[in-house]
């Protein structure tokens, strides 16, 4: 943490909102690079991590959480538990409404939680693209009757539109602070989480049904030669069942060598070299429903 400069501001905002609300999304937008996965899935998101827009006048840092929902499973339990804590000791908080949805019981439910939390409160519809002007003001008229908020904008994270206006936004309620993080940082994130991450968002993008919430993704090693500019990565995929490690491995061993092709795509591109990527898949049943096994994969 550096120390203080003059009108200097820094500090913390979390985004909340329902599963597939576009935090992620927005969140890349911000910072400018691929520091989150994105799919159209629940439980896309299961690791809370800051995410940080480094300017000379302010240090913006996100807390990117898991969407809330009505848990099924221990796993749905501890990401909801996350995703609260987030709420706490920050400077703001953004309720992420996707107005191409209608406003429910869900949405409501997390606005009763943020009744609890004192700071200010922005509501921000996302997903403008996919609406006409007279549905995203509904939407925003459902949430105001539900909750009083200090600031209402919409935007799309994919076209752009309105992201400068909520980083405008979001930086006007922080107050003077250090740059917490050190100039250039895009996320707090260990590199083991992120190669992680780009794993399973690969077999979110390829596989459907039950197998995308019964995987899980541990990196068991990672190797660079500086002589060949290669970094070797090896990686587990966890599933459930014996059928979701059929479906994942694919006949000859096609689906996850096609998994493996695309997630060393992000993973050159993060690491800025070549990338040898070793990807096995293995059986842990139930693991869901098992906390120690949950927080072994460092979710909740």
């Amino acid at each position: 943490m550096d120390h203080l400069e003059p009108g200097f501001h820094s500090g913390f905002v979390t985004l909340v909102g329902r599963p597939n609300a576009g935090k992620s999304t927005l969140v890349n937008a911000i910072v400018g690079q691929k520091v989150a996965i994105t799919a159209d899935v629940p439980q896309t998101t299961r690791h809370r991590f800051r995410a940080i827009l480094d300017n000379p006048g302010f240090q913006l840092i996100l807390i990117d959480t898991p969407g809330i929902h009505k848990p099924l499973d221990a796993l749905g339990d501890e990401l909801n538990k996350s995703a609260l804590k987030a709420l706490e000791a920050v400077d703001a908080v953004a309720f992420l409404l996707d107005c191409s949805q209608p406003f429910g019981s869900g949405d409501a439910w997390v606005l009763a939680e943020l009744e609890k939390v004192k700071t200010p409160k922005i509501l921000v519809l996302t997903k403008t693209d996919l609406k006409d002007t007279a549905t995203i003001e509904r939407q925003a008229a459902a949430a105001a009757q539900a909750f009083t908020f200090q600031e209402v904008l919409g935007l799309s994270a994919l076209t752009g539109e309105g992201v400068q206006a909520f980083i405008d936004t979001a930086v006007s309620l922080l107050p003077i602070g250090p740059r917490w993080f050190p100039a250039g940082t895009t996320t707090d994130q260990d590199l083991e989480v992120l190669i992680a991450e780009f794993i399973r968002e690969k077999v979110l993008h390829l596989t459907s049904d039950e197998v995308p919430h019964a995987v899980g993704v541990q990196v068991t090693e990672i190797n660079y030669d500086k002589k060949r500019d290669l970094t070797s990565i090896e990686a587990v995929v966890y599933v459930e069942r014996e059928s979701q490690k059929g479906i994942l491995i694919g006949k000859g061993g096609e689906q996850i060598k096609t998994i493996g092709s695309l997630a060393r795509i992000d993973l050159e591109r993060l690491l800025g070299n070549k990338v040898f990527l070793d990807l096995r898949v293995k059986l842990r049943k139930g693991w869901r429903r098992d906390a120690n096994q949950i927080r072994r994969f460092g979710y909740g």
